[in-house]
């Protein structure tokens, strides 16, 4: 048995799937931020997976994908500031605490 182009969506389909779940659920905001990282790297598997498949002698799906890991990269450093900066003020990281725009 050799692995297609079909595990590998399988597996991307999956962890978008608990990615999503992550994202959606948890009130954690780390948790968030790590949910959308999950999501992000599912969407790098298709990405070079597909590729892969479709034309095997050129590299975009993984020019696209370090593409992706850079602005993943930024997102989270820009991310974890901004909790932090929620963490000084408020003390928690709660999403459903965190009222910084109402008066």
């Amino acid at each position: 048995m050799s692995i297609g182009l079909e595990h590998y969506l399988a597996l991307s389909a999956i962890l978008f799937s608990i990615g999503l779940y992550g994202a959606l659920a948890k009130r954690n905001a780390i948790v968030i931020l790590m949910s959308i990282e999950i999501m992000l790297n599912a969407v790098n598997i298709a990405m070079v997976a597909f590729s892969r498949y479709i034309v095997p002698l050129l590299l975009t799906g993984q020019v696209f994908a370090i593409f992706v890991m850079v602005v993943a990269a930024a997102e989270a450093a820009v991310g974890l500031a901004i909790i932090i900066a929620i963490y000084r003020s408020r003390e928690t990281i709660d999403v459903t605490k965190v009222d910084l725009m109402k008066w």
